[in-house]
């Protein structure tokens, strides 16, 4: 994993340290989940302040540090603001339509859920 070299750098792994399971780790929670389908609708960078999520705000950092160290996504501060931007590039060249199998999935399920 990347270190940080200033207090405000995050660790990010590199990616050729990102692992399948990992990635299947950190996607299976709902909350998380949510976030990654609002960072892929969007196609750029979120500040953490833009998730509405129903949880803590010490649960949402968890949330967000499980999705950076898995990889999942990349975590850079803008002034005061941490944003947060899918690793898509990685993701898509180490496990080519994961993650587009993953949203679709995920899309699939919540119109079936909002339908029963």
């Amino acid at each position: 994993m990347t270190t940080a070299t200033t207090s405000r750098d995050l660790p990010h792994p590199a990616r050729d340290e990102i692992r399948l399971e990992d990635i299947l780790h950190a996607l299976a929670d709902p909350m998380r989940l949510q976030i990654v389908r609002e960072l892929a609708t969007d196609g750029g960078e979120l500040s953490c302040s833009h998730f509405d999520l129903p949880v803590t705000k010490s649960t949402t950092t968890h949330h967000f540090r499980v999705l950076r160290e898995s990889g999942v996504i990349r975590q850079t501060y803008r002034g005061t603001a941490k944003m947060n931007g899918l690793r898509r590039d990685d993701l898509d060249g180490l496990f080519p339509g994961l993650l587009d199998t993953l949203l679709d999935a995920a899309t699939r399920q919540a119109v079936r859920l909002r339908s029963a």
